[in-house]
């Protein structure tokens, strides 16, 4: 008797380690069978609509309505691997175009890759990193800006006076963490990084994310803004990075507890917003250029679990998890000029939705 009591508690004990390592707590490690493509090569796997059981009869609707919104490049991924490409108005596979505000998730992955490296902590506040007198706040409410306020989007600072993020423009508003507004301020993470590592923004990117999961393109200077060029199986890599948990092959380029952390709500203002990643599936959100709160998901369409980066004029990048899909969108405005969301959105996965189901 003592000796199968003995065994029953040690099966019990194999059985409760095993799961609690097995889950890493809430994070779950990434399929084995997502798909990479190699380095330095044009090579990409696919796999096609049958394949996945999806809904043929629905793909002509959805390049007709692509083609008629000014899409200038469009790719599916499910786990990893091609399932449809296309190029349209003018646009093809070697030409670069803007990522707008979708690249700011490009500054988030920096962010958590440098606080991974020692170099900054997120928790830190701004000044640590820029010096004290980086805007025109006085000093006692400057220095309650934190890093991470400013990949929130709640800094504070008065988003009304225009996009530049020279001293003279960051003015205070409101006390940092108690208000949401969309801001360029963002902007000044890259220039922390830089400080911080003794490098160049661009150099630091190049080295520690751009090179290491085989993107092209560039940062090029436009007034106010450091906006990224690239091709679009390039917005399409790092799309596959962030749905891979940060990981590319076997190496872990972003963190993953960090990226589970931006991909979830960042404040207690808008639901909808991570680390300057959009969050769908929650109650409410709030939007560019208003301080209204809006009832009701970020797309309504989507799945409750999408996470996307969001720029002018309709660039995006949709990640679901629950689909195993990664979506890219690259163009002209497909409707109104918007900032970030667009009613683009949901009509995009009204169509989505009858190609996948």
């Amino acid at each position: 008797m003592k000796t199968k009591i003995f065994l029953l508690l040690l099966f019990l004990s194999i059985a409760f380690g095993c799961s609690s390592n097995d889950t890493n707590g809430d994070i779950q490690q990434p399929d084995e069978s997502v798909y990479f493509p190699p380095i330095n090569s044009d090579t990409w796997e696919t796999k096609s609509i049958d394949d996945l059981s999806w809904n043929q009869d629905a793909l002509v609707n959805l390049l007709d309505f692509l083609d008629e919104k000014n899409t200038k490049s469009f790719i599916i991924l499910h786990d990893g691997k091609i399932v449809l490409e296309e190029y349209m108005n003018g646009h093809d596979a070697s030409k670069p175009w803007y990522w707008a505000s979708a690249g700011k998730t490009l500054t988030t992955a920096i962010s958590g890759i440098a606080q991974d490296e020692g170099i900054i902590d997120l928790n830190a506040k701004v000044s640590n990193y820029l010096g004290e007198g980086w805007t025109s706040a006085l000093l006692e409410k400057e220095n309650l800006i934190t890093c991470k306020h400013l990949l929130s989007m709640n800094s504070g600072l008065d988003d009304s006076l225009g996009d530049n993020v020279s001293k003279e423009n960051l003015q205070y508003k409101a006390d940092a963490g108690t208000r949401w507004a969309y801001h360029n301020v963002y902007k000044k993470m890259q220039d922390v990084v830089a400080l911080a590592s003794g490098s160049n923004w661009n150099t630091y990117f190049t080295s520690k994310l751009k090179n290491k999961i085989g993107m092209t393109g560039n940062w090029i200077q436009n007034s106010d803004f450091n906006v990224y060029w690239s091709n679009t199986r390039s917005m399409a890599r790092f799309g596959l990075l962030i749905y891979a948990k940060g990981k590319w092959n076997n190496s872990q380029i972003v963190p993953e507890s960090f990226l589970s952390e931006a991909t979830n709500t960042s404040q207690d203002i808008n639901k909808s917003y991570g680390y300057l990643w959009w969050l769908n599936g929650k109650a409410s959100y709030h939007l560019p250029a208003t301080q209204l709160e809006f009832n009701g998901e970020l797309i309504p369409n989507a799945p409750d679990d999408t996470f996307a980066a969001l720029g002018k004029n309709d660039q995006k990048i949709y990640v679901v998890p629950s689909k195993k899909l990664v979506i890219i969108r690259m163009g002209n405005k497909a409707n109104n000029d918007a900032l970030a969301l667009s009613s683009f959105d949901n009509d995009l996965w009204e169509k989505i939705n009858l190609l996948i189901n």
